[in-house]
């Protein structure tokens, strides 16, 4: 059997955490964190991660932040951000630099996220 890809999705919400989980994990390895600075370690303790789905508003700091982190320490990693509102300057900006592959708009639609992560490694 095929190995799955291992995803890192950072939420502050406990519930998006756990549909995520429940709707993807048949296709992928999910590792999910309420935390950005959790994410972080994460990412440091767990070399299988190849993509990394971040909500874009959190308490400790923002997708972009945390994704801006992140991608120093891991820049082969694809990176999307999760937004439950329309995109802004920022995600914007992150899309034009290359910051992040792409962007998704709660509630998340699992074919849109799936066929997003498949052409990133086609």
């Amino acid at each position: 059997m095929k190995n799955k890809r291992t995803i890192l999705y950072v939420d502050d919400e406990e519930i998006n955490l756990m549909l995520f989980e429940i709707n993807f994990k048949e296709k992928y390895h999910v590792i999910g964190t309420d935390s950005p600075l959790k994410g972080l370690q994460i990412l440091k303790d767990n070399h299988e991660i190849s993509v990394v789905i971040s909500d874009m508003r959190m308490p400790e700091m923002n997708g972009i932040q945390f994704i801006k982190k992140a991608k120093k320490k891991f820049p082969k990693i694809c990176y999307f951000i999760l937004t439950g509102y329309d995109i802004t300057d920022e995600i914007a900006e992150a899309l034009n630099n290359k910051l992040i592959n792409f962007y998704f708009k709660k509630p998340f639609n699992m074919k849109e996220i799936d066929t997003s992560i498949q052409k990133v490694f086609s």
